[in-house]
């Protein structure tokens, strides 16, 4: 692969080819119920594992299968996991195992696992599962004793298998587990979530409908508070946040009042486990009942159940899941008798490794609190990233009557600038009623700094926005105009519509506008306001956050055309497909999109190639052809080499591929800005659109001297963005040596530590810097204070 050399400065960091897997035995199981991106999942695990030396076994059936043994443990081959990175579901089966649970049925298990030597486990569960392989692991010396004394095996092999070491990964859509903010298979239940619903809302605004959806969450209303920040729910019900008595007749009123504003639709969202403050469960037929008695509205029931399951996993969780099982096998790798079970997490944007006890007793401990009626202690307990979702959807979800708002007498701008990417029209709706409810007058300004300095400004109200967090590209209207010409113009505007703060959504431009503005402030008073930007962009370019708005929604439609594209090879001849995607000299897209969708070559900008490495590459690609694959993946990032084009990598790869495979090529083009925004992005600018009004708010109090609003510091002109574990405010002017502006790219890249593992998926030899992980760390050390710039997801 294309610049796979290993890099020459070997400092500070440490790299995984000195952790060897020979003479190791690694198995991985998947338990209890299925999760869409299990199969990535194992996938990692297996190749991961092969790669480092070891053998690995897929156990099929689950616990069942490791105490029944016989041909349910198998060992894995690297052909063995091809294709299997978009199946839904778990191909290695999951059962529930009683067996598992009794002394006898683990005696069992211990036996066929010390019959071929294996003392690596990687479980992919949920805490149940998780629990009884740290039992396992527990008893294990007791049950090699008993094996022993039974003549079942001899000294040596209980010498030899003397140690189990276990790791665990996440898979479940409930999202339930605490210490990871998110769990194997929640995003993709997520997305079947909002497909529905983006459905149901054309069909109950064509009859002015009330929907009341039911979606799985028994103990845990991730995705039911997600879900209804996703879509603008009017209401919902999770068993962490029981309704006050009287909220029958409050939540009559606001259906009341929403249908009286014109609105056609009512959306509320149930989750299986709802229950009223005093324990009673609330159902969605309960609702429904409720709703025509009270107010006579046409009033419909859907239970999601199953679907929400079933499906291809989105990209998010393909990536989550790679990642994960790449650091199982590290940390397998690195155990000894004194190191904990763990399990592997995400925090943020950063896999970190927890002990799995820990986590399992304050997953407990949550139900505990559920239990005794302290609410909020179970929320706090959830963790932070559900605590958020929770706090912004309070935020969002009641419009106060005029009367109860606060009188700010602060004017505050909102306006997208760049190309339209998926999820700005969610952050503009989010900015505009939250900036509303902290009594701000909020204007849009439509065409972006064009529309700016020729005054297409207007009041915007809580009404204008409903709906909007479901559309694609950008309802204002964005335009990639720059400031700079017309700074006279738009201080003139900031002038007439007395504009005390801006919000900017967009992308690299959006950056530049913000830079010119803050470098402007010396000449015109107009400009030292308070000034945010949320980087919104598919490309993923804008330095300063490791995420953008809109690019999650672009990789879905990325991986979603790749297996398409894939599939048309099945039953055909041997075929490689050469694939352009978008995204500048920036190789994100190419780079995740390829990890997301299994590809065996990524050409990017940031990692230089020449023909040697592309003429290795097809060499490597024709050697993959002989075994039973039968199809192959590159990616080529728009502008990653002038001269090394899309048609000039086709045409190389079909002559020197002759006979052995054809190809094809196919440009994405602007399919991968388009269509409704992923429940990702949805939520992503839901929440850091929240996060960028309470700055605001807070600046324009602290800057108001005099009866003006001045604010000319560095700290007043920032970039809201994800920084690991947390949202940072940074200012752009710091920023600026951080970015190269030629090529529009940040000078440093976090998802290029990315690029090795991807490259050892598709069987290279490569350096895969470890520096980041290794490290256990405590539950506890999760809950750091947040500070005035900076505050977890």
């Amino acid at each position: 692969m294309a610049g796979a050399a290993a890099p020459k400065r070997q400092d500070t960091r440490k790299f995984f080819e000195n952790l060897s897997g020979a003479g190791k035995s690694i198995a991985v199981l998947t338990s209890g119920g299925d999760a869409q991106g299990m199969n990535a999942a194992v996938r990692a695990v297996v190749r991961m594992g092969i790669y480092v030396g070891a053998k690995v076994y897929f156990i099929h059936e689950g616990y069942q299968g490791m105490v029944d043994g016989g041909d349910n443990i198998k060992e894995a081959t690297w052909e063995s996991v091809s294709s299997m990175l978009q199946v839904g579901g778990t191909v290695i089966g999951s059962a529930r195992c009683k067996e598992f649970r009794t002394h006898e049925g683990r005696l069992k298990a211990a036996h066929n696992l010390v019959l071929r030597s294996i003392t690596n486990l990687c479980v992919i569960g949920g805490d149940g599962s998780l629990t009884g392989a740290n039992l396992f692991r527990e008893e294990w010396s007791s049950l090699l004793d008993e094996l022993q004394q039974q003549g079942l095996i001899d000294a040596e092999a209980a010498r030899s298998n003397s140690e189990l070491h276990i790791v665990g990964m996440v898979g479940s859509i409930d999202n339930d587990f605490c210490g990871t903010d998110m769990t194997i298979g929640t995003d993709s239940a997520l997305h079947r979530i909002i497909e529905v619903v983006d459905a149901i809302m054309t069909t109950a605004q064509s009859h002015q409908r009330t929907f009341v959806l039911e979606v799985m969450g028994r103990h845990c209303g991730y995705l039911a508070l997600v879900s209804a920040l996703a879509c603008g729910a009017d209401w919902v019900f999770i068993p962490e946040m029981p309704p006050e008595d009287g909220w029958e007749d409050n939540m009559c009123q606001k259906l009341s009042e929403n249908r009286a504003d014109k609105k056609r639709l009512n959306i509320i969202i149930v989750a299986e486990g709802a229950i009223d403050c005093h324990n009673k469960a609330i159902t969605p037929d309960y609702i429904k009942d409720l709703v025509v008695r009270c107010l006579g509205f046409d009033t419909r029931v859907t239970i999601l159940g199953h679907v929400q399951r079933g499906g291809t996993p989105s990209a998010f969780d393909r990536i989550l899941a790679s990642r994960m099982g790449v650091e199982a096998v590290l940390a397998l790798l690195e155990a000894s008798a004194n190191t904990p079970a763990c399990v592997v997490s995400l925090v943020g944007n950063q896999a970190v490794r927890l002990p799995l006890m820990e986590c399992v007793q304050m997953t407990q401990e949550v139900q505990k609190a559920m239990d005794e009626k302290k609410f909020d202690d179970a929320v706090r307990l959830r963790g932070r990233s559900f605590e958020n979702n929770l706090s912004t959807y309070r935020l969002l979800s009641y419009r106060k009557a005029d009367s109860e708002l606060p009188n700010s007498s602060f004017n505050v701008a909102v306006l997208n600038v760049g190309a339209p990417a998926a999820g700005m029209n969610a952050a503009v709706r989010s900015a505009v009623r939250v900036g509303i409810t902290e009594g701000h007058k909020m204007f849009a300004v439509n065409d972006g700094f064009e529309g700016f300095y020729k005054g297409q400004i207007k009041e915007i109200k809580w009404g204008d926005v409903g709906g909007w967090t479901g559309q694609g590209g950008s309802l204002l209207g964005t335009k990639r105009t720059l400031p700079g010409k017309h700074l006279d113009k738009i201080a003139e505007q900031m002038r007439i519509h007395n504009i005390n703060a801006l919000l900017v959504i967009g992308g690299f431009e959006a950056f530049e506008s913000l830079l010119q503005l803050y470098e402007a402030r010396a000449d015109y008073e107009e400009f030292c306001v308070p000034m945010c930007m949320l980087p919104a962009t598919i490309s993923n370019n804008v330095p300063g956050t490791d995420l953008s708005i809109g690019a999650d929604t672009s990789l879905n439609a990325i991986v979603e055309t790749c297996d398409r594209i894939k599939q048309s090879a099945s039953g055909t001849k041997r075929r490689v497909f050469i694939i352009e995607t978008m995204g500048g000299y920036c190789g994100y897209l190419a780079t995740v999109g390829g990890l997301a969708a299994g590809a065996d070559t990524v050409y990017i900008y940031e990692e230089p190639f020449d023909i040697r490495d592309l003429q290795a590459n097809v060499e490597h690609l024709t050697q993959k052809m002989k075994t039973s694959i039968q199809r192959g993946l590159v990616l080529r990032n728009e502008n990653c080499n002038e001269n090394f084009t899309t048609d000039f990598v086709y045409q190389l790869y079909t002559e020197e591929g002759r006979g052995v495979f054809d190809c094809r090529k196919n440009i994405l083009g602007h399919m991968q800005q388009g269509g409704a925004p992923s429940p990702f992005d949805r939520n992503f600018g839901t929440k850091v659109a929240a996060k960028a009004i309470q700055w605001i708010t807070q600046t324009l109090k602290d800057s108001y001297k005099g009866g003006r609003v001045f604010a000319n510091s560095e700290e007043t002109a920032c970039l809201l963005g994800m920084r690991r574990r947390a949202l940072v405010f940074q200012p752009v002017s710091q920023l600026r040596d951080e970015t190269d502006f030629v090529h529009r790219i940040p000078k440093e890249q976090w998802w290029l530590k990315l690029r090795p593992l991807m490259k050892i998926l598709a069987k290279y030899k490569t350096s895969y810097d470890v520096s980041d992980s290794g490290q256990l760390e405590h539950v506890a050390r999760l809950r750091p204070k947040e500070t005035k710039t900076s505050s977890a997801i």
